[in-house]
């Protein structure tokens, strides 16, 4: 976990209890290095859209990572955020990678049954927004920079802390992760027969409040501007010497 950094999995952020869990499920398939902390938040700060973070996510330095070991706890998480991070209106986000099923389906199977299941339901509309990045050379440069340098958000930089040296292996590496990751959400969205809201992380950035209207359309949710809530800020991590990084990797690209 970050010290003394809030991650908005804290109480103090939970929505109203919500005795009986969600009514309008839905699942924010993203890719690392998307911008999926700051969209996520953007829906969460609504107060409509639920409040969809990694509840999956039981790594061992994650906010949940006292249940990396644990099925028990992991359990008893996953059914306590059903009820505390559902929105008044019954709206629940659940953002995810597919390594995090893999991980419940290696360590955990019956609650990545009980997930999917309440996701995805097989008795009503089954929904999944879809946020990806249009420029790939970018995106491979900060999947590499922060696999290389540990760095992942703004609060874990430090001046003292020298840039990393750029690789071009490293970009490589990280461009064949990304379209691992897009081929099995592509593999998933094709076997549940589910064509996804596709939003770009570019479109985000133009036009955050245009996009977040897209997803409450989808959804079939209203925003209510009285329901805003106050959350934890995301802050852009500075780019220190990215576009060096881009420019030499496009120049090593066949044309």
């Amino acid at each position: 976990m970050l010290d003394q950094i809030e991650t908005g999995y804290e109480a103090k952020f939970d929505f109203p209890l919500r005795k009986e869990g969600p009514s309008v499920p839905y699942l924010l398939a993203s890719i690392p290095r998307a911008g999926s902390t700051y969209f996520s938040h953007l829906l969460w700060k609504t107060g409509c859209l639920g409040a969809p973070l990694e509840y999956l996510n039981f790594l061992p330095l994650s906010p949940y990572g006292a249940a990396a070991n644990s099925p028990s706890l992991q359990n008893q998480i996953w059914e306590s955020v059903l009820h505390r991070r559902c929105s008044p209106n019954g709206v629940f986000g659940l953002k995810a990678f597919p390594q995090q099923f893999d991980e419940l389906q290696r360590k955990n199977p019956p609650l990545l049954g009980e997930v999917l299941a309440t996701i995805l339901p097989r008795d009503r509309p089954r929904r999944i927004v879809y946020l990806r990045r249009r420029d790939r050379v970018a995106h491979a440069v900060s999947y590499a920079r922060a696999n290389s340098s540990g760095v992942w958000r703004r609060e874990q930089e430090s001046e003292a802390a020298p840039a990393p040296e750029y690789s071009q292996e490293a970009v490589e590496a990280a461009e064949r992760g990304i379209m691992v990751v897009e081929n099995i959400w592509g593999r998933m969205f094709s076997d549940l027969r589910i064509t996804p809201l596709s939003v770009w992380h570019e479109d985000v950035l133009a036009d955050p409040t245009g996009v977040t209207q897209r997803v409450a359309d989808y959804l079939g949710v209203t925003i209510d501007p009285t329901f805003e809530i106050e959350i934890p800020e995301i802050r852009k991590q500075s780019e220190g010497d990215a576009r060096v990084w881009i420019e030499k990797y496009s120049n090593s690209r066949p044309a």
